[in-house]
């Protein structure tokens, strides 16, 4: 697999799951806007993720059943017409809806990744794999201080049209650079989505796999929505601009995708594998100690509450980012040798 091509997916993959996180760091000032109450404005952010999963469900497994390219391209373009309806909704059930087939149209990452493994060559999967992790990873970070910035600028709306302008251009070039490849898959749509339970029940790798990567992502997901919360407040009293940085910090983390590939082609993975999940246990305590006063510490009166902060958040990453990374390498195993058989 040629090296731009595999650049060019980072970066596709990266523009694409911008919008499935944005609406956590932008819930205010959307809530403010309808005027939603506290309850209903946490729909805002469980929207676009109640769509992800309905798109992981129903959307990803069409690959195996028409040209990959067709189908990432109309999720795509969809996702483009959902982001432009929800910056224009002029009511909260509107935007709402639109926010769902957002998040529904953001599962098209996972059809980024299954390709890249399919066009890479055998000893250079893993690597390659890193590679288009590490974008994905860097598009998930990137995407709350991203949404922060762009609204600070622009307002919320503005924030959502700057990722329906970024996405169609993604979707022109993944018009150009995807492969039209034929599927052997000649299962109907509904033999398809019963196949993925008898997958899973059937493949113990495969349900570890999804076991340790949803215990990692719990973590991942309580401390990136914990923080901005606990930032914003006192004794840290930062703003959007300042939550952000705090967020670029963890970016930090992406850097461990290539070596987790790197490690798995080299049949390391089992071994990368349990010190990723230290890495997330270790972030976690750090968390839960610095972040909020216990064993005798006071981030009222240390100075270097943040920095611990930053610590934790880099570590968590990552363990959560090799975690991931590790586990596409025998999940996809797992799933052609079900599919040869």
């Amino acid at each position: 697999m040629q090296s731009a091509l595999t650049a060019a997916l980072s970066a596709a993959i990266a523009v694409i799951v911008l919008p499935l996180f944005a609406a956590q760091s932008l819930s205010a000032p959307i809530a403010a806007s309808f005027g939603l109450t506290e309850s209903a404005a946490g729909l805002i952010a469980m929207m676009p993720m109640l769509g992800y999963t309905a798109g992981l469900v129903l959307l990803v497994p069409l690959i195996d059943i028409f040209r990959m390219r067709s189908v990432m391209l109309a999720t795509l373009l969809a996702g483009t017409i959902a982001l432009a309806a929800a910056a224009c909704s002029p009511s909260a059930t509107l935007f709402l809806l639109s926010a769902f087939v957002v998040g529904l149209t953001t599962s098209a990452t996972q059809m980024v990744v299954p390709l890249a493994a399919g066009l890479a060559e055998p000893a250079a999967r893993g690597r390659v794999i890193g590679r288009v992790m590490s974008g994905l990873m860097i598009g998930v970070l990137l995407s709350r201080p991203s949404a922060s910035l762009t609204a600070s600028l622009f307002g919320w709306r503005g924030a959502y049209l700057a990722d329906a302008v970024v996405l169609a251009v993604v979707c022109l070039a993944c018009a150009l650079i995807v492969p039209a490849r034929s599927q052997a898959s000649r299962l109907s749509f509904r033999e398809l989505i019963s196949s993925l339970w008898i997958v899973l029940r059937s493949e113990p790798v495969l349900q570890q796999r999804a076991a340790c990567q949803a215990l990692c992502m719990g973590a991942f997901g309580a401390f990136w929505t914990g923080v901005p919360l606990l930032l914003a407040a006192p004794p840290f009293e930062l703003g959007q601009i300042g939550i952000g940085a705090f967020a670029l910090a963890g970016i930090g983390g992406a850097i461990v995708a290539p070596v987790a590939g790197w490690a798995a082609d080299r049949r390391l993975d089992e071994t990368a594998t349990r010190l990723a999940h230290i890495c997330v246990v270790a972030g976690s305590g750090l968390a839960f100690i610095f972040g909020a006063g216990r064993l005798g510490f006071d981030p009222a009166t240390d100075r270097g509450a943040a920095l611990l902060l930053v610590l934790a958040a880099v570590i968590i990453d990552l363990g959560v980012i090799g975690d991931q990374t590790l586990g596409r390498m025998p999940s996809i195993a797992c799933v052609r040798t079900f599919a040869a058989a």
